[in-house]
């Protein structure tokens, strides 16, 4: 069976954790109409609450399986509440960033593509940032943003300067990394 058939196949059913197969539709008409009103709900805005309830389906299906019917509504709540935080994360950095720019000179303005694409990274880094350690990430923030030196960074975290460089390390490696896997 080709990698067309088997993806045919997941768009027809999913598994659930007890291993039965649940056709993936059922799931989608059960319950898309009360995410949409859910998420819109928390949201204020039904078209990004129709952008998310489309998501959280697409995860469901890249994950491969679901829950028995009786436990839907709340695997589907914990990841549209997932999606939510994520949306509100991304709007907040896409804020920030504008903002910023619209102190520039328009000539040194990028334009929207280049926008676009940054948008994508910071979200990405910043994203890594929160699944780091939290002494890495304070360690990383205290130093870039802050413009403390090791030296506070080590009195702030009670940690020793040796430490604090593997923390900035460790940090800057995974920021590295963001931005080289998001270039073509």
């Amino acid at each position: 069976m080709g990698t067309g058939n088997q993806w045919q196949r997941a768009m027809v059913s999913i598994k659930q954790q007890g291993g039965n197969e649940v056709p993936f539709d059922a799931l989608y008409h059960n319950h898309h109409s009360w995410l949409r009103r859910w998420l819109s709900a928390k949201l204020g805005c039904s078209d990004t609450a129709a952008d998310l309830a489309h998501d959280a389906y697409l995860r469901i299906l890249v994950r491969g399986t679901t829950p028995a019917p009786e436990q839907s509504r709340r695997f589907l709540t914990q990841i549209a509440k997932g999606l939510v935080v994520d949306h509100y994360r991304r709007r907040r950095i896409e804020t920030a960033y504008l903002e910023t720019l619209s102190l520039l000179p328009e000539t040194f303005a990028p334009s929207p593509e280049e926008q676009a694409l940054t948008i994508e990274v910071l979200v990405e880094i910043d994203t890594l940032l929160h699944e780091l350690p939290d002494k890495p990430r304070r360690a990383f923030l205290m130093c870039r943003l802050d413009g403390r030196s090791y030296h506070e960074i080590a009195e702030v975290l009670s940690v020793s300067i040796s430490s604090v460089e593997k923390y900035i390390a460790r940090a800057l490696l995974a920021c590295h990394r963001a931005i080289s896997e998001s270039q073509p």
